[in-house]
């Protein structure tokens, strides 16, 4: 199941979960208040962060 989440780049609205509750997740939420969604970094992922490499 999907839930609203806060988008630690721009503080808006987003989701998070398997993808298939998107809509329901985000119907409350108004287009302007949505996360665009924003590319990954290379190299900032979760283990070479945890390892500081």
């Amino acid at each position: 199941m999907c839930r609203p989440v806060r988008c630690r780049t721009c503080g808006k609205t987003g989701w998070a979960g398997c993808g298939r509750h998107v809509q329901q997740v985000l119907a409350h939420v108004p287009q302007a208040d949505r996360c665009p969604g924003h590319p990954r970094v290379a190299g900032e992922g979760g283990w070479r962060k945890l390892l500081g490499r």
